[in-house]
């Protein structure tokens, strides 16, 4: 997985950051990790790292819906303003433990959100959503 130089984690859930870390970091072992509690200070990491950047990095980024601050919803509609450089090198996946049908809707309705996880990420999860997601952006071999 070459194509993606960073996954960033945003959910208040502090151990559940640890073990999608664990996980990743066992699946992905040589890809940058950031995680954040605070849905805003997340937001303003995406914005200063990949608005300034002019190379070709790009991020998977595993967001939470519930959280304080910013719930994902309301995370979706910023960034949703950002500049294309931006929004076309993060790719937003949901991570949830919502089973709630009218957020997997809500969800897939909207055109940042590349796909839907049920928490807890597990390797064949992030394996399929990698795929899913390399195959869909034509990078896959």
């Amino acid at each position: 997985m070459n194509h993606f130089n960073e996954f960033i984690i945003i959910d208040d859930d502090a151990i559940n950051n640890k073990i999608c870390r664990k996980v990743i970091e066992k699946t992905f072992p040589d890809i940058e990790i950031t995680d954040f509690i605070d849905s805003q200070e997340g937001f303003n990491y995406i914005v200063d790292k990949y608005g300034k950047k002019r190379d070709n990095s790009k991020a998977i980024l595993l967001l939470d819906i519930t959280m304080p601050v910013l719930d994902a919803w309301e995370f979706l509609d910023l960034f949703s303003k950002l500049e294309d450089n931006i929004k076309n090198r993060v790719k937003i996946h949901i991570l949830s433990s919502s089973v709630h049908k009218e957020d997997m809707v809500r969800a897939q309705s909207d055109k940042h959100v590349e796909y839907y996880l049920i928490k807890p990420l597990t390797r064949e999860s992030i394996r399929l959503m990698v795929h899913v997601l390399e195959r869909r952006l034509g990078l896959s071999k």
